[in-house]
């Protein structure tokens, strides 16, 4: 809409600096009147060429896609089809019809007198009539051909294939990302972190034992040392009073 304005602006800023230029140099080229209709006649055929014609040229370009894309194979929305159907029939008419209703009423406006650049109104909008669809057909042929060299070049099954393919890579990461994600307690960072925690665990845990075991050895070894000395000391006590034994043995055999 703000193009449309803006483009209106531009065509009155010509259409004054025209007939002003036209007015300080005495040309004959009609009065502000005739300008009035002539500027009116352009922005109308431009509006008639433009609107219900691209309307038109562009529900047969859907529905050309669509054709292609269920030779191809390729499901698509059969319910739309019918009502763009009928937006290119209903466009066509129109189109058409404002040509000729257009072209009729420039041709009276001229023949009454209110104007003579009705009769170039009048013949534009028959020229144009026919014009308006000839260009709009040397553009679909274009386009056609460049869809055509489009799908030489990039067939639409390996796109279809590639975008496949891309389909499953952008799952494949997601599923990765998943599964390094800490906020998902089945991921692999997560099961990482658990069987981490779980080892370092069970090596404080061990730790604990050895140092439990170390201990019990250590008081075990101190008390074989304590009933060694003991038994060392004991066997000593032993081995005097046998002396002291034979001592008194030896003393009876000599009496």
């Amino acid at each position: 809409m703000g193009n449309f304005i803006g483009w209106l602006g531009a065509l009155l800023l010509i259409f004054l600096a025209g007939f002003g230029l036209t007015q300080w140099l005495n040309l004959p080229f009609g009065n502000f009147i005739d300008w009035v209709i002539g500027a009116s006649i352009f922005v109308w055929l431009i509006i008639i060429v433009t609107v219900p014609w691209n309307v038109y040229f562009q529900s047969k370009a859907v529905l050309n896609q669509a054709t292609i894309s269920k030779e191809k194979g390729i499901a698509i929305d059969e319910n739309q089809l019918p009502y763009v159907r009928s937006l290119a029939q209903k466009s066509l008419g129109l189109a058409i019809g404002l040509h000729v209703i257009s072209a009729i009423t420039l041709y009276v406006l001229a023949s009454s007198g209110v104007g003579t650049i009705g009769y170039v109104g009048a013949i534009a909008a028959l020229l144009l009539t026919v014009l308006r669809p000839a260009i709009s057909a040397y553009e679909y042929i274009a386009q056609r051909l460049r869809l055509i060299s489009q799908q030489i070049d990039y067939p639409r099954e390996d796109v279809m294939e590639l975008r496949q393919r891309f389909v499953n890579l952008e799952e494949s990461v997601r599923q990765i990302n998943e599964q390094l994600s800490n906020e998902n307690p089945y991921s692999w960072v997560s099961k990482y972190e658990q069987f981490a925690d779980e080892t370092r665990k069970d090596l404080s845990r061990l730790g604990a034992n050895i140092e439990d075991l170390r201990a019990t050895n250590d008081r075990e070894h101190e008390r074989l040392a304590r009933e060694s000395r003991q038994a060392i000391a004991q066997l000593s006590t032993d081995s005097q009073f046998l002396e002291h034994v034979r001592e008194i043995i030896r003393f009876f055999k000599s009496a």
